[in-house]
């Protein structure tokens, strides 16, 4: 039934244009409905959390890294059924998920209960959804897929522009318990519509390629889809090298997006303005991702990625210099920009090096060491917020990191199994 729905809302649009752009549009208001699972929106419940359920916020942040860790071992599952029932396939039943599980944290009583609320939220958002959508815009662009993922991944920073401020705007007017029930119904509300009507896994199930080209060889038709195995994949030193930078990228941009309230008021500004910052970082993100994905596009793979982790080491050490709003916007301006080449670097490397025909299941994986670092990202700044009382001298610590991966960066190399496919 689903599917004949789907095919009927592409009989429809067909012809019009390249139907590659509908799904991109769909896939882009999914990474922004994956907000009830990121670490911007989750980050700004910290507080309530706290001082409702009386708990430190080192244990709050423990809650968040194990719960993310056990869900990150989960995903390569995910991936092999991405593989196997398609992407759009399992969208729906995602979406379903994860406004449930947003529904579900708002009765959370205890530890142990936000850890398993936490682990919901960030395995089916933060996790399962980020990755289908990626898998998605992947399979149906090839030559223009640093673009088409750098449009896809602006759900995120729109999301940081707008979920945060309206998380603390829901918490002062109805309370944080309330708030988690809305964002489960706006989720259902907004994804499930379009994601029913119109997604298909790959263009060649309606007989098209990646980027609407014609095979040349018959007229028309599909070209054969091509790709390494995951086993084939980890046998290569690029797959190390990008996981490894990847992980540095996951890790401190999480630490920053659940710290990033405590670090910016502890630098002197108000709850609000310091908020107000994620929406800075939004709109930077937003214009830079259309920008790196051209440039994924069209310049040398390694210098991009270590520029990129450059980038990662300069967000960590130019939030320690916040002296005011004006420093903060300064920040806040880096850290977008570092967020826009994050969210394009995740999706655009794998189907680069690794080809399209087993992307799900090396996306499973790779994710899973992603959320890894997630898990691992808030637990240094709480540790130093509760024991220390100071943030700076830990950020700049954490700033050798993607230094060091950045040099690394420098010998990634095509898989030789992959030249000129």
């Amino acid at each position: 039934m689903l599917n004949q729905l789907r095919r009927s809302a592409y009989e429809k649009l067909q012809g019009n244009f390249f139907y590659g752009w509908v799904i991109l549009v769909v896939a882009m208001l999914a990474m922004f409905g994956t907000g009830p699972g990121q670490s911007h929106l989750i980050g700004i419940f910290f507080d309530s959390l706290s001082e409702d359920l009386e708990l430190p916020r080192t244990s709050i942040a423990a809650a968040y890294g194990s719960a993310t860790l056990v869900a990150a071992f989960l995903l390569p599952q995910v991936g092999k059924l991405i593989d196997r029932f398609g992407a759009a396939s399992l969208m729906w039943v995602l979406v379903v998920c994860l406004g449930l599980a947003a529904m579900f944290f708002s009765m959370a009583f205890n530890w142990v209960f936000i850890a398993v609320g936490f682990g919901f939220l960030r395995f089916v958002g933060q996790g399962s959804m980020m990755m289908t959508c990626a898998n998605l815009v992947s399979q149906w662009f090839d030559k223009k897929r640093g673009m088409a993922l750098g449009l896809m991944s602006l759900g995120f920073p729109i999301s940081m522009a707008i979920h945060p401020p309206l998380a603390q705007w829901m918490i002062n007017q109805v309370g944080w318990r309330e708030s988690w029930i809305w964002l489960g119904v706006a989720t259902w509300a907004l994804l499930l519509p379009p994601v029913v009507i119109f997604l298909f896994s790959k263009p060649e199930e309606l007989g098209l390629n990646p980027d609407g080209e014609v095979n040349e060889d018959t007229g028309s038709g599909p070209l054969e889809i091509t790709g390494m195995t995951l086993s084939e994949a980890l046998r290569t030193p690029a797959f190390y090298i990008l996981c490894c930078g990847l992980f540095s990228f996951s890790m401190l941009v999480t630490s920053l997006h659940v710290e990033n309230k405590g670090i910016l008021t502890r630098h002197g500004l108000d709850p609000q303005t310091a908020t107000l910052m994620f929406t800075v970082s939004g709109i930077m993100a937003a214009l830079s991702m259309p920008i790196i994905g051209r440039m994924l596009d069209r310049f040398r793979s390694n210098w991009m990625f270590a520029g990129g982790l450059l980038v990662m080491s300069t967000s960590l050490i130019s939030v320690t210099f916040v002296e005011g709003v004006y420093s903060a916007m300064l920040y806040a301006t880096v850290f977008g920009i570092n967020n826009g080449i994050t969210m394009t670097f995740f999706s655009f490397f794998w189907p680069r090096f690794f080809g399209r025909k087993h992307l799900g299941s090396i996306q499973g994986t790779s994710q899973m060491i992603m959320v890894v670092g997630a898990s691992i990202g808030p637990l240094p700044l709480a540790i130093a917020s509760d024991y220390t009382g100071d943030y700076d001298l830990t950020l700049r610590f954490l700033a050798l990191l993607p230094a060091t991966f950045s040099i690394a960066a420098l010998f990634l190399r095509q898989p030789s199994q992959m030249e000129g496919s």
